[in-house]
């Protein structure tokens, strides 16, 4: 199960924090803030995946269960990918595979880049509602559900051409930094 995904860039501004599993704001501060951290500071030929920092880490005890076959819903992996100025990073479960979340983000990043014509920070910045509808095409509950990149920009483009806003989608020719966010006004 995934439990977060969490987009930040350059600096440790976050640009999109999606949680699947309920914390405390003081809990989501503390994590968001700790992860930027381990994850901006480790060198670009290292792995892209660590364990979760002790904030959230399951509380080791001799009572646990060692059979193979057990597996805990506690968040226990940080996944991400660095792509130019903005870090994409999901928490997961142990039951998912870290390769399946690093080709996770790749389609994330790939419908996102489908839908504004070369992604960037600044479409990102101004278009959140688009990236917030690709996630949620992508990811219910935790729970990965199309990993499609032409279903998944399909989906967000008739999800937006239904809106209350307008005629015209509210991306309109999803490219023009902030022309989404302006349209017919």
């Amino acid at each position: 199960m995934i439990n977060a995904v969490l987009v930040f860039n350059n600096s440790g501004q976050p640009r999109l924090t999606k949680f699947y599993t309920q914390l405390d704001t003081s809990v989501q501060q503390r994590l968001i803030s700790e992860i930027f951290t381990l994850v901006s500071n480790r060198p670009a030929s290292a792995c892209n995946f660590l364990p979760l920092p002790p904030l959230l880490a399951p509380p080791s005890t001799s009572t646990t269960t060692t059979d193979p076959g057990h597996y805990s819903d506690n968040p226990t992996n940080i996944t991400y990918r660095h792509y130019a100025t903005l870090y994409f990073i999901l928490i997961s479960t142990s039951t998912e595979s870290p390769l399946a979340l690093l080709d996770l983000i790749q389609v994330f990043v790939e419908s996102l880049d489908s839908l504004f014509n070369n992604v960037c920070e600044l479409d990102l910045i101004f278009n959140f509602e688009a990236m917030h509808a690709c996630l949620a095409e992508m990811v219910v509950g935790g729970v990965v559900v199309e990993t499609r990149v032409k279903e998944i920009v399909k989906g967000v483009r008739d999800s937006d051409k239904g809106s209350v806003r307008g005629k015209e989608p509210k991306m309109g020719p999803v490219g023009a930094v902030g022309r989404g966010m302006w349209a017919g006004r």
